[in-house]
């Protein structure tokens, strides 16, 4: 891919992010789709270059790698590297999830986390951002496994990490058990019970509505955006990628919104069902069971599986939700939803959409809801986990979905008038780029040089 910027400052600085990162494209396809996006505000915000809030921005405020050796049921010893990228605690301490999955690596660490910025900037709360991880696959892995693993682990994470200094939470490979796991290690070593995590379990700390969030928080978004044009989701036809918690809750709400949710998948294959996906089914397989989703058409005989993920994107539908991983959807994959109607795509996982697939999508008229805004939901529970920590108490699944609602309605309001402000109406890339930007630097310029 060329990473080449038409812009000499922000060229320069995407040709440093490459020099100074070697061999990590996953970080590179990030800071290039925001510096290309964040473009039009240099003119009426001249201080990004000139006070190097730009070059700041791009380099991680701290960077840790460490050996993780754990014991299997075999009682030998595996080894495994940890990480965690404290990228920018500006606004508030650093918050990202944990991701355990043998893909992880420091590149792709750095793009979530830098990612994790602009998202935690967005939900208006005071959480700076930062991601981390392991090359650990918990799947095969027995529950003694898994704890030996985690409590490792958190053996080295642990002085790094604080309620008030950086609190990981959750994500692929990592749910209530790791979390819990990780969090009794925690507070084993340091003699504290402090909201150090998020993602907990509701018996020791957890947030009522924080395992729907991220894809109630996707579909809340996109009603918005259906509000501004006069419409809903009643009727729509929906696809969604994935089958764990963001593509089974956004599935939930497009549904209760008056979706019909006819696909699915997981990393094997994917389901289609014409007479809309039937959620109880997919829960026992995927929450209950923990099997593939091809067990779906054993179930429900009217449904078709098909092996291999891809073709997913050749089912015509009015809105697509990828909600699975990285880069999920290129650019024939975005040529083939044109050409079967697609209308909008919002993003439930993290940058599931290539650069070029992106591009196709807006300059054919489809509405691209960009994952840093349309999937904040889930980090923006936990910061609400975080408040009920701090306060000591528990608030309700309704007051927290009130509150999820209300936090991504403003995030779409916010991106909607920043992209009017420049110009730019319905480039919700650029709206939510420079948004959540512009409260970071405007924090960074106010603590001077550090």
């Amino acid at each position: 891919m060329d990473y080449t910027l038409s812009n000499p400052a922000l060229n320069a600085i995407m040709q440093k992010v490459i020099a100074k990162n070697p061999s990590e494209p996953e970080f590179y396809q990030a800071v290039m789709e925001f510096l290309t996006s964040i473009e039009p505000a240099l003119a009426s915000h001249p201080e990004l270059i000139e006070e190097k809030i730009l070059e700041r921005i791009v380099e991680p405020e701290r960077q840790i790698m460490f050996r993780v050796a754990w014991v299997d049921d075999k009682g030998e010893i595996q080894v495994n590297r940890g990480f965690r990228v404290q990228f920018n605690s500006a606004i508030g301490p650093y918050k990202g999830g944990i991701r355990l999955h043998p893909s992880v690596n420091l590149g792709i660490l750095k793009f979530l986390g830098f990612e994790q910025i602009f998202k935690n900037s967005l939900t208006g709360l005071p959480m700076g951002g930062g991601k981390g991880g392991s090359d650990f696959d918990p799947k095969g892995k027995s529950d003694n496994e898994v704890m030996s693993f985690c409590q490792s682990f958190m053996r080295e994470l642990y002085r790094h990490i604080g309620a008030d200094r950086d609190v990981p939470a959750g994500d692929i490979g990592t749910g209530a058990r790791e979390v819990g796991y990780m969090f009794g290690q925690y507070k084993k070593i340091t003699n504290e019970f402090t909201g150090v995590l998020t993602g907990k379990g509701l018996s020791f700390g957890g947030s009522l509505a924080r395992t729907e969030a991220t894809g109630y928080g996707l579909c809340y978004f996109v009603d918005c955006l259906l509000k501004k044009l006069g419409d809903s989701f009643e009727g729509k036809t929906v696809v969604i990628s994935g089958a764990g918690n963001v593509a089974i809750y956004a599935t939930e709400k497009a549904q209760q919104l008056g979706a019909k949710v006819v696909a699915l998948c997981d990393s094997t294959g994917y389901i289609y069902d014409a007479d809309g996906i039937k959620l109880d089914v997919v829960k026992e397989i995927k929450e209950v069971k923990r099997q593939r989703i091809s067990e779906y058409v054993k179930a429900v005989p009217t449904a078709k599986y098909e092996d291999g993920r891809k073709g997913i994107w050749t089912i015509p539908c009015d809105i697509a939700l990828p909600c699975a991983t990285q880069n999920e959807i290129d650019i024939d994959d975005a040529k083939a939803l044109v050409a079967n109607g697609v209308k909008i795509v919002g993003e439930g996982a993290n940058m599931p959409t290539t650069i070029e697939a992106t591009n196709y999508f807006m300059s054919n008229g489809v509405l691209f809801c960009p994952g840093k805004a349309a999937n904040a939901g889930g980090v923006a529970t936990s910061g609400l986990e975080m408040s009920q920590n701090s306060e000591r108490l528990s608030w309700t699944f309704e007051e927290v979905d009130a509150k999820l609602k209300q936090i991504m309605t403003n995030i779409f309001n916010n991106c909607d008038k920043t992209a009017k402000d420049l110009g730019m109406e319905n480039n919700f890339v650029a709206g939510a780029n420079i948004a959540g930007l512009l409260k970071v630097a405007d924090a960074m310029r106010a603590q001077g040089c550090i």
